[in-house]
């Protein structure tokens, strides 16, 4: 079961039908939106600032969600994916964008809708991205405006994870 830690006498918000893996820790101020996903070995730590994640959006394997003491909270959009190993701290990504394997968001930076960042790349402090571009490298810049097959992969990749969690909570339910 997944680690869901009440901290300061706030306890984590999660939506109806979200998978959470056994091995995910949720802890403090974090709302979950409906139909999203919380994957292996991804920690959430509401514990210094609110953490908000909409509807079907998935925080895949190993990623880490945070924030900075009293001065930034992290906000998820919709049907947003948080690839693998990422790192998002502090910042807003607004609803359909893609966060790629093992990227890193930093504090105040604001993701526009309908953008993805490459992985590995690093996004700054403060930077605001425009809408419809992928941004890549350290420190990330915009490299190229998607295309409309880039915009629908978004809605694909998080589409699928809403397909996967599924399953998962089908197994749960099965074995109850």
């Amino acid at each position: 079961m997944a680690l869901v830690k009440t901290l300061r006498g706030v306890t984590p918000v999660i939506g109806k039908e979200v998978f959470l893996a056994e091995t995910c820790v949720i802890i403090g101020d974090v709302v979950i939106g409906d139909y999203s996903s919380v994957w292996y070995n991804v920690v959430i730590r509401g514990d210094v600032h609110a953490i908000r994640i909409g509807a079907h959006s998935n925080i895949q394997d190993g990623a880490v969600v945070h924030c900075t003491y009293q001065k930034a909270a992290t906000h998820i959009g919709n049907h947003v994916t948080v690839g693998h190993s990422a790192i998002v701290h502090g910042c807003t990504i607004h609803d359909y964008v893609l966060v790629g394997m093992g990227a890193k968001v930093l504090d105040n930076a604001v993701l526009q809708s309908d953008v993805i960042i490459a992985a590995g790349a690093l996004v700054l402090e403060n930077t605001v991205t425009e809408s419809g571009w992928l941004y890549a490298g350290v420190p990330a810049r915009k490299v190229k405006p998607l295309t409309p097959e880039h915009i629908e992969g978004i809605r694909k990749y998080a589409q699928a994870y809403d397909m996967y969690s599924q399953w998962y909570l089908a197994e749960l339910t099965q074995e109850a």
